[in-house]
């Protein structure tokens, strides 16, 4: 509330309590004052009422609001806000500027209160949706001939009216499958102009699932079957006939692919030949130049072997020769050294024959020298006679050589020779 409202409504009260404490205190003075508190009676009743019934209402949000004069009939339309209503006067009508939705459900079965019928004149239901809205131009024009239920008195009049007789145009199967479109072009095409006659535009119309009955469904059910097997057989026949084409494009390529190769190996022969034939043209001369080269080079061995034979001959005869001088030289050298060594033999026994006969121990000494390597100790006693130590050592049977026998010097040197040799 106001706050002018709220300051008549507090000053009431106030004068209620007054009015009450004065009637309890003093009712000669109420007497007397008769006429001055019916007045305050009368304002305070209306201040009530004013409190109460407040002059303002309000338009929300998407709404707009028609304001009647019921004294002058004129119209004033209100958008969103506060609209003063004075009782009595005014009358004050609200209208939805948003889209609402009409949905026939009598009409959503074939076994429904109201179906719809076909051409064929079989019932079925459609679940149909239509939206609307009020046209914000036309409000306050329409406002005076629009009843309250907008969606009740004057949508779903003209939307069976007009679907009632668009169904009738067609058959079930139209309905239900091939020409929905159309359907719902014919509706919205009548349907507009009728519901724009009273102030409200058609958004559109939708239509959804299309309930048949329950015999042609289950006619429908084995036609579709049987369209089915049709169209499956159909497929099947194409598929066929399809491979049996593909089979035949496939050996037609076959065909022309091996007589492509077979052209293209016999290409590839005569090219060979031809390239054969090519080269053997420098091949032959290249041969003949190699025959050419062989002799030549087998008569270049042949000569080279001769010589090589020749030289090899000369160089052995050079080498019999050099063996042979070497051989003979070798044998000269060998005579010359077997002089010296004699006759250095023969002075080194003259010397040693000497020697011995000066001094005859020498003999002894020079036997032991021998068999130290064979006997370790020799206790032989010494010879009565002074001879040879080893004469006791071969036995008495031994026969004694006289001192005075000794040998002479080329004699003991020839033994000497021999026992070296």
């Amino acid at each position: 509330m106001s706050e002018a409202v709220k300051v008549i409504v507090q000053a009431v009260r106030d004068s209620f309590n007054r009015v009450g404490s004065v009637m309890a205190d003093n009712a000669v003075v109420l007497r007397r004052n008769g006429r001055r508190l019916i007045v305050v009676g009368l304002l305070g009743a209306s201040g009530w009422a004013i409190a109460t019934h407040l002059p303002f209402q309000n338009v929300g949000r998407g709404e707009a609001g028609v304001r009647v004069n019921q004294l002058t009939g004129a119209v004033s339309e209100f958008r969103e806000g506060s609209v003063l209503v004075l009782p009595g006067l005014h009358q004050l009508r609200r209208y939805s500027l948003r889209d609402q939705l009409y949905r026939p459900t009598q009409s959503s079965r074939a076994n429904g209160d109201a179906p719809f019928q076909s051409i064929e004149g079989l019932s079925l239901g459609v679940d149909l949706t239509i939206r609307y809205a009020l046209d914000p131009s036309r409000i306050a024009a329409t406002s005076k001939n629009l009843p309250d239920n907008i969606g009740g008195e004057v949508v779903e009049p003209a939307v069976q009216g007009v679907m009632y007789k668009t169904f009738t145009r067609y058959t079930v199967k139209e309905i239900f499958s091939t020409k929905r479109g159309e359907i719902q072009q014919s509706i919205e095409t009548e349907l507009k102009p009728r519901l724009a006659a009273d102030g409200i535009l058609l958004r559109g119309v939708l239509i959804g699932k299309v309930d048949l009955p329950a015999d042609y469904r289950n006619g429908m059910d084995r036609l579709l079957a049987e369209e089915l097997e049709t169209e499956k057989m159909r497929f099947t026949l194409e598929l066929k006939e399809k491979r049996v084409k593909q089979n035949e494009l496939e050996a037609e390529a076959e065909k022309v692919r091996k007589e492509k190769a077979a052209e293209a190996a016999g290409n590839e022969q005569i090219i060979a030949a031809k390239a054969q034939e090519e080269a053997m043209k420098h091949v032959l001369p290249f041969k003949q130049k190699q025959i050419e080269q062989r002799s030549l080079e087998a008569e270049a061995e042949k000569q080279a072997r001769i010589k090589t034979a020749e030289a090899t001959a000369q160089a052995r005869t050079i080498e019999a020769v050099g063996e042979a001088d070497s051989r003979r030289k070798l044998a000269d050298a060998e005579i010359y050294r077997m002089e010296k060594l004699g006759k250095t033999t023969s002075e080194q026994m003259a010397r040693d024959g000497a020697l011995i006969s000066k001094h005859p121990l020498l003999i002894q000494k020079t036997l032991a020298d021998k068999l130290s390597d064979k006997i370790q100790v020799i206790i032989a006693p010494p010879p009565a006679d002074g001879g040879f130590i080893g004469s006791t050592l071969l036995g008495a049977s031994a026969q004694k050589v006289p001192a005075a026998q000794a040998p002479t010097e080329p004699e003991a040197g020839d033994a000497n020779t021999e026992s070296k040799q």
